[in-house]
């Protein structure tokens, strides 16, 4: 499958199809954990409950940290 990145605002975004969603079993819900190799772009979906604990208190970190200029970046 190939695929391009669309526009979204002053980001770009990949879109993935429903069916690549429903094998992997995620949703718009599911957080991502973003790396990379320096060459490939990896996706990984994190399932567990330890995971998405671990996101939410990270997004929640830098939303207290950072979340005015990330405020007055986006606006």
């Amino acid at each position: 499958m190939i695929k391009t990145l669309s526009k979204h605002g002053n980001s770009l975004a990949l879109v993935i199809d429903q069916g690549v969603l429903d094998l992997l079993k995620v949703d718009a819900d599911t957080p991502f954990e973003v790396t990379t190799d320096g060459r490939n772009l990896i996706l990984s979906p994190l399932n567990d409950r330890k995971g998405r604990r671990r996101f939410k208190a990270a997004l929640a970190d830098v939303n207290r940290k950072h979340g005015r200029l990330l405020k007055r970046l986006a606006g």
